[in-house]
């Protein structure tokens, strides 16, 4: 049997009226410090967003979510918030916001395989 790492998640959220504080969830960020793991995967709807506010732009939307998964790999293409260490990077990813894309609060979980818990929390909070 294979050791349990602790992990932590956040779920990303698109918030197309602030001021309404309605949202729906687009993506999971994980985090595993024991497995050096950063990865976050995100689905946009764009019926469903339009649902909430038909004046959000969908491609500046895109644009931010994948601004989020460049800064999860890390490296010269994600900016100078990608060069920081795993740690500092989710932790800038996962600090509250009033924007449009905002994460809900960290949370912790064990797991096996990082990726096999990234891709179940995917499935049961966004699809």
């Amino acid at each position: 049997m294979q050791e349990q790492n602790l992990f932590e998640y956040a779920v990303i959220r698109v918030v197309p009226r602030v001021e309404r504080e309605e949202f729906l969830n687009v993506g999971v960020i994980l985090y595993s410090r024991d497995k050096q793991f950063l990865k976050m995967l995100y689905k946009l709807d764009n019926a469903r967003i339009s649902c909430f506010s038909d004046k959000t732009d969908l491609q500046e939307l895109g644009q931010h979510l994948q601004s989020i998964e460049r800064i999860c790999k890390g490296g010269k293409d994600s900016g100078p918030i990608g060069r920081l260490d795993m740690a500092s990077r989710f932790r800038w990813l996962t600090a509250k916001r009033s924007t449009v894309v905002q994460t809900s609060s960290v949370h912790p979980g064990f797991c096996e395989d990082p990726d096999k818990a990234l891709e179940k929390l995917f499935q049961n909070l966004v699809l």
